[in-house]
């Protein structure tokens, strides 16, 4: 059992709800997870109640930042994925990044875990790539001793955004719609195993360098629609559509909801030919 205190900042999503129960099973015992989302961190809570779960605001200056003080290492994990609004991925991409490096400094942490995204090698130009792109340099510019990972695609348990929304959204609807011919490439990573490498970067005290990871099967979407679709027994009807029609509806759809689970930026990064190093 190991009492070095470890934070994981926008901690209670996928990857660090997955972290949390790993950290914990590898002997760890003073976790504290900060993140504004209060019901994810009322799972935790319920998951992991010897942990410490802390709802705030990484963007605002507040008493989360007094919780840095003794801790050993901190794991980077806050970060705006979708929406339409450009501020508000300036604001949790760059300015909490900026509030949790001051907090860094103040209480002399020594070691950083960024989690960034395969995302910033992206030929894609969207509000998501452009910040994340902004978060990695400012993390490298710190000075602070840091580990960039860059992972693609994840997919496990406490999935709620990427993989296990379409899983859900395909057992309510009877149609389900592939942008183009949806032979686009996908590289999903199972988050167990990237967990495992974040738990490496803290126990074998690694503060430098840049690490893409990457899911080794790599799958066309549609194909991995279908895989979904097996294993959660939808009866959905799997239709490609022509993309300009696709794109159209999600603008249209944006216009009556201003936080909708897809956009078009979104839809444009999908089908964007990216492949990433294994």
């Amino acid at each position: 059992m190991t009492s070095s205190k470890i934070i994981l900042t926008g901690g209670a999503g996928l990857v660090g709800q997955n972290l949390a129960i790993r950290l914990k099973n590898s002997g760890h015992s003073d976790i504290v997870v900060i993140d504004k989302h209060r019901h994810n961190l009322d799972i935790l809570r319920r998951t992991l109640p010897e942990i410490t779960a802390i709802h705030a605001d990484l963007a605002e200056p507040g008493a989360w930042q007094a919780s840095f003080a003794g801790a050993k290492a901190v794991v980077m994990l806050q970060a705006q994925i979708g929406g339409t609004d450009y501020n508000q991925f300036v604001r949790n991409n760059m300015g909490a990044t900026k509030r949790v490096i001051d907090a860094m400094r103040s209480h002399d942490i020594r070691h950083l875990v960024h989690v960034s995204s395969s995302v910033v090698q992206s030929s894609s130009n969207d509000f998501y790539t452009d910040t994340k792109k902004a978060q990695e340099t400012l993390v490298i510019e710190s000075g602070i001793p840091c580990a960039v990972l860059r992972p693609t695609l994840m997919f496990g348990w406490f999935d709620r955004k990427h993989l296990g929304w379409l899983s859900r959204f395909m057992k309510r609807v009877p149609v389900f719609p592939i942008p183009g011919n949806g032979s686009y490439i996908r590289q999903p990573l199972y988050v167990g195993d990237f967990s495992k490498i974040i738990i490496s970067c803290i126990e074998q005290n690694i503060t430098s360098g840049i690490y893409d990871i990457s899911g080794h099967e790599k799958i066309e979407y549609i194909e991995m629609i279908r895989a979904i679709k097996r294993a959660t027994g939808a009866r959905t009807f799997i239709c490609r559509i022509p993309y300009r029609l696709f794109h159209g509806l999600l603008w249209l759809w944006a216009c009556f909801d201003k936080n909708p689970p897809f956009t078009t930026q979104q839809l444009a990064a999908l089908v964007a030919r990216d492949e990433f190093a294994v």
